[in-house]
């Protein structure tokens, strides 16, 4: 019976340790995301990328559970943001107003899945794959 309890309290904390990383790397990605909305709040690319590292690092550890699906729910939203603005890059250097409008459009989005994500994390929902 001891040996259930002890199992128990591991897959416990391994739950909780989970979620903290979970939240560290959303909160990251809330602050780069509200500096990429917010004018002259730019946040530092680098917190991104820590988040990204993160989210890389921990995905299999959480394999298996609900929480599986927010790591790769953040990481698909970075890959896709970074795809989207590399695409729509060429719009700065030919004019600039497209090229504002576009990466407005994606830093909204960005922030939109990030705090949907947040949401449900905090209600410990999986995300939808």
């Amino acid at each position: 019976m001891s040996d259930i309890i002890d199992v128990q309290a591991v897959d416990s904390a391994k739950a909780q340790s989970l979620r903290t990383v979970g939240w560290v790397s959303y909160i990251l990605h809330l602050v780069v995301a509200v500096g990429a909305v917010l004018p002259g709040a730019q946040a530092s690319p680098a917190l991104l990328i820590i988040a990204l590292i993160i989210d890389l690092v921990k995905k299999s550890e959480a394999e298996g559970t609900w929480q599986a699906s927010h790591f790769a729910w953040r990481i698909r939203t970075v890959l896709w943001a970074a795809v989207l603005y590399l695409v729509t890059l060429p719009l700065w250097l030919l004019l600039v107003a497209p090229g504002w409008i576009a990466w407005c459009l994606i830093s909204i989005w960005f922030l939109y899945r990030i705090v949907k994500g947040m949401v449900r994390m905090n209600a410990s929902q999986p995300m939808p794959e």
